[in-house]
């Protein structure tokens, strides 16, 4: 874990300090949502457009209010311009309200939070797609992938489960896989039963299409539900990637990155993104 660790830290280190010509591009757009019934800001951010524009990449990322925070700019432009990523469009959804539209869709946790995350799900699948589409000029990406961090992480997962047969693969930092529909201090709460999305997969056809990413630090919290010295963020998402393996899925399909010292914050997450980037996008 210490040597992961040391290996993300140093590749960070020399993709931000190495001079480079930028050049990708930022700008900010918005477009109208029946399904939020608001208008949704976003942030785009594209390499050069390549000569085949059917080998663009689609990148959605939630959370799009902290993409400074994530230096998902800076750490694109590196890798690009080393030639470690493929041609890549990056559009940032900034949240509404997080802790309704984010969630598992259709399934609210205890305190009625992601209420709306069906309407964000269906939002993410039939509108901002196109829009993605319309604003690279393209008829279809060559990859689409969502990721997100936290209770993003976790909404970006349940938007890729639910549409495999669009998402090729999904990134998840330090996902909030604790979500559930009981409280925890309850007297008959228990993680086999009360987890959601864990329940979800379990119940769920394996999505034979569909590649993972997952990050988790060893300092994101002191929380241990079971006891077992192992911080409940790791555990939870241990816990889910065993129900998916459970369902035969095949051997790396699954990649699950650790850090002992990473903590849950962007300082951490963004020590892992050209690492995911590569997973994700490498040539």
């Amino acid at each position: 874990m210490l040597k992961t660790y040391l290996t993300s830290f140093l590749l960070l280190s020399i993709l931000l300090n190495t001079g480079c010509k930028s050049k990708i591009k930022q700008q900010d757009d918005e477009l109208y949502s029946r399904h939020l019934q608001r208008h949704v800001k976003l942030t785009i951010i594209n390499t050069p457009m390549p000569a085949d524009k059917s080998q663009l990449n689609l990148l959605l990322l939630n959370d799009g209010q902290d993409m400074g925070q994530f230096r998902i700019k800076q750490i694109t432009d590196s890798l690009y311009s080393k030639g470690l990523i493929r041609p890549l469009l990056v559009v940032g959804i900034p949240a509404g309200d997080r802790m309704k539209e984010y969630g598992v869709g259709d399934h609210p946790d205890f305190k009625t939070r992601g209420d709306k995350a069906g309407k964000y799900d269906e939002f993410v699948y039939n509108e901002l797609y196109a829009f993605a589409k319309k604003k690279a000029g393209v008829r279809k990406f060559n990859s689409i992938v969502i990721a997100g961090c936290s209770l993003g992480g976790l909404s970006a997962f349940d938007i890729a489960w639910n549409h495999a047969d669009r998402v090729d693969k999904v990134g998840v930092f330090s996902g909030s896989f604790w979500w559930r529909d009981k409280d925890d201090k309850a007297a008959d709460y228990a993680d086999e039963k009360n987890r959601i999305m864990h329940n979800k997969i379990r119940s769920s056809k394996k999505r034979p299409h569909l590649e993972y990413w997952f990050y988790t630090g060893g300092k994101e919290e002191e929380g241990d539900r079971d006891k077992d010295g192992i911080i409940d963020v790791t555990d939870d998402t241990k816990d889910l990637i065993e129900i998916m393996k459970n369902k035969n899925i095949l051997p790396g399909v699954i990649v699950h990155t650790e850090d002992v010292n990473g903590k849950h914050d962007y300082s951490a997450w963004s020590k892992q993104l050209p690492g995911f980037l590569i997973w994700a996008f490498g040539k």
